[in-house]
């Protein structure tokens, strides 16, 4: 009798451990891949979108093209339309200037007028009777003149807002679609200023951050299409 049930037993054990194996099998086999994808710098809105503040990985997009064989029409024709990318990718960012040489960062200094230790919600830029370029497509949210800020222009790039201090010349007027590289103003030493030179301030989702961030970005950006148009 007992010999009887340990048999039964034993059988039970190995047909349990068949169903579970077939089951494993089944998920393996049917199971589909999950990939992370690319967290945004930024949440565009409608009015404004622009993939330039959007961080997604682009090496599928080089890797799409694959290598090009002059000889092979097809491949032509792939390696044209990469190029057509960075090329339009290149051109859709620009600094601010056409030279970065950083003369105050942003955070606590010491005020050049009081001598004490103060906040500086901004960056200060060396410039000359230069023009300052809108740094994306955007839109002229303000502009105006006040003792501290001196002529300044304000531009929205999707959840960005970009100001520029200081100027001798404001060049575009409020509710102005402007393009990227496109000039906005001209540097000056006007309002709350000891000399020439552009005050850049930069908040994101109505939160001050450093502007160098967003330089750091679109260089990274103007980099990564060089690289790109080199290697194809």
């Amino acid at each position: 009798m007992w010999k009887f049930v340990l048999i039964c037993w034993s059988h039970y054990l190995c047909s349990m451990r068949k169903n579970i194996l077939i089951g494993l099998m089944g998920i393996s086999i049917f199971a589909e891949s999950v990939y992370a994808r690319a967290c945004p710098l930024v949440t565009m809105d409608d009015s404004y979108k622009s993939d330039i503040l959007i961080l997604t990985d682009n090496s599928g997009a080089v890797k799409s093209f694959g290598s090009v064989n002059p000889d092979n029409s097809e491949m032509s024709g792939k390696a044209d339309e990469a190029r057509k990318f960075w090329t339009e990718r290149y051109l859709s960012v620009s600094l601010p200037l056409k030279a970065l040489t950083v003369t105050s960062s942003y955070g606590y200094r010491t005020d050049p007028f009081t001598g004490k230790k103060k906040f500086h919600g901004g960056l200060d830029l060396h410039a000359r009777n230069e023009a300052v370029l809108a740094m994306m497509s955007g839109i002229v949210v303000k502009v105006g003149q006040d003792n501290a800020s001196g002529k300044y222009v304000v531009l929205r790039h999707g959840n960005y807002l970009v100001s520029y201090c200081h100027l001798s010349r404001i060049l575009v007027g409020k509710g102005k679609q402007v393009n990227p590289a496109e000039p906005v103003g001209i540097t000056g030493s006007t309002g709350r200023s000891t000399g020439e030179h552009l005050h850049v301030t930069c908040k994101l989702n109505g939160k001050s951050i450093d502007p160098w961030i967003l330089f750091r970005h679109i260089k990274n950006i103007k980099d990564e299409c060089v690289r790109a148009l080199r290697d194809l």
